[in-house]
């Protein structure tokens, strides 16, 4: 085969290779999380922000750099800071950021998480040092809340935006551990004093409490008694009067003669008799009076 012949298929050959050449480097595609941002002669604005989607570059004129707009996080190492109080402690945390201005995050800063965790060292110290150790142990969620709003403030103008900061460990010097260590346990040693003095308090008021209601109802008990006796008594009397009631003059009269009996059985020589007896005997004055006329001849008593 002649050269000539070879010309032909070497030049369409070059130019399809030319075409995929130009169509791979002014053709791209751009994923949801992603922009491109366009310089075109080395000057770029908001309408050379691209994406998502398909894209179309003019090759050799038109540089794309990429952007990710997905939420990222940069560890900040342990850094040593001073507290209003003059204690050193050591803390660590995380800052968590996305970039909301593509043009912004590429033109103004050269590398924005590096920028983020140079400025955020430097935001720590002066955060911390105007807080006092015990706040800084105690108000954690408020220190993150500071922080973010002063990192988020300093990386507005990057194009950044910073979501969340989250301090991961605090770590006191070594003397102010013992001591919150003492005071830990003085606390719990507090508490467990505070507890059995308490336990000890409801069981005396449960113990007089409970002597309270035995007294009480032995009282009622007592008072129950006495009720009841006073009813039986009360009934008692009902029934004497009742029988007493229906005892007529001459009965009385002959109990008392049955008493009078009694007496001069006796060696008593002297007696008090009542003066209702003499009362009780007029029924049998008469019947006493036969007897002793017929004892002294039939004379009459004298009255």
């Amino acid at each position: 085969m002649d050269i000539q012949d070879l010309g032909g298929p070497i030049a369409v050959a070059i130019v399809v290779l030319v075409l995929v050449i130009v169509i791979y480097l002014s053709v791209r595609v751009v994923n949801e999380y992603a922009r491109l941002v366009v310089f075109r002669f080395g000057r770029t604005s908001e309408s050379l922000v691209k994406g998502p989607g398909i894209v179309f570059l003019i090759p050799i004129v038109d540089r794309p750099v990429g952007v990710d707009l997905r939420e990222q996080f940069v560890e900040v190492p342990s850094q040593t800071t001073i507290t209003r109080d003059n204690a050193p402690i050591n803390i660590d945390f995380l800052i968590y950021w996305r970039i909301a201005d593509p043009l912004a995050s590429v033109v103004k800063v050269n590398n924005f998480s590096g920028a983020l965790q140079g400025v955020a060292t430097t935001t720590l110290r002066a955060v911390i040092g105007d807080i006092l150790l015990d706040e800084v142990l105690s108000k954690r969620e408020q220190i993150n809340e500071v922080l973010r709003a002063k990192l988020d403030e300093v990386t507005e103008r990057w194009g950044g935006k910073v979501t969340t900061v989250e301090i991961r460990e605090i770590t006191p010097p070594r003397d102010v551990q013992e001591a919150m260590n003492r005071q830990l346990s003085a606390e719990r040693t507090r508490r467990a004093v505070i507890t059995e003095s308490e336990g000890t308090r409801q069981a005396a008021i449960n113990v007089a409490e409970g002597q309270k209601q035995s007294e009480i109802l032995k009282a009622e008990g007592d008072r129950q008694a006495a009720i009841l006796r006073a009813e039986g008594f009360s009934q008692a009397l009902q029934r004497i009067f009742q029988a007493a009631s229906g005892v007529d003059q001459k009965t009385m009269a002959l109990q008392y003669l049955d008493a009078l009996k009694a007496l001069g059985a006796g060696s008593a020589t002297k007696f008090v008799i009542p003066m209702e007896f003499t009362r009780l005997m007029e029924p049998f004055r008469g019947y006493i009076e036969q007897g002793l006329g017929s004892d002294v001849g039939g004379s009459q008593p004298a009255r």
